[in-house]
């Protein structure tokens, strides 16, 4: 079996985006501040377009802002 996860860089991000808050994000993507925070923790993937539309936020490729890990066990 293999453990799967997207990660993410929006944290980082923020900060250097002007340290941008949460809410800031969330209103230029669209969606609640709860889901900011959700993603940032790693608790829910967005869908391809919120991904995108994140990027696009901070002006930067898809793959600066999110990435995907898959782990082998056994």
């Amino acid at each position: 079996m293999s453990k799967e996860s997207i990660k993410n860089n929006i944290r980082t991000l923020r900060f250097f985006n002007n340290e941008m808050t949460q809410q800031q994000l969330a209103d230029k993507v669209g969606v609640t501040r709860q889901t900011i925070v959700a993603i940032e923790k790693g608790n829910y993937s967005p869908s391809l377009e919120l991904a995108f539309k994140i990027a696009i936020a901070f002006n930067k490729p898809l793959e600066e802002v999110f990435s995907y890990h898959q782990e082998k066990s056994g």
